[in-house]
């Protein structure tokens, strides 16, 4: 039996340019990036990046900002647990202990 070719993924266009955990990094961003995304507004798997931190769904046609590589951060999750006035974790465990 012949060889099969290698599988690269999305660090095809690299090689073995710029080292192994800038590799690694990069591989880690582009497919949280890529993966689909649910639509805040109709909740399809249908939200891909326009831009830096622009957002569009390819079904309800919703634009929205985010995070650069993902749509919603980890502070703009906290954000909005606060402004729903939810408890955060970290703020409640620290009342509980004083």
């Amino acid at each position: 039996m012949g060889r099969r070719t290698k599988k690269v993924g999305p660090t095809r266009g690299l090689g073995a340019r710029y080292g192994a955990t800038v590799r690694k990094r990069y591989v880690k961003i582009v497919t949280q990036m890529k993966k689909p995304h649910r639509c805040p507004r109709c909740g399809f798997l249908r939200v891909k990046r326009v831009s830096v931190g622009v957002w569009r769904c390819t079904k309800c046609g919703f634009t929205f900002t985010g995070g650069a590589y993902t749509p919603t951060t980890k502070l703009g999750v906290v954000a909005k647990r606060v402004a729903k006035g939810a408890p955060v974790e970290e703020f409640a465990s620290a009342e509980k202990t004083s």
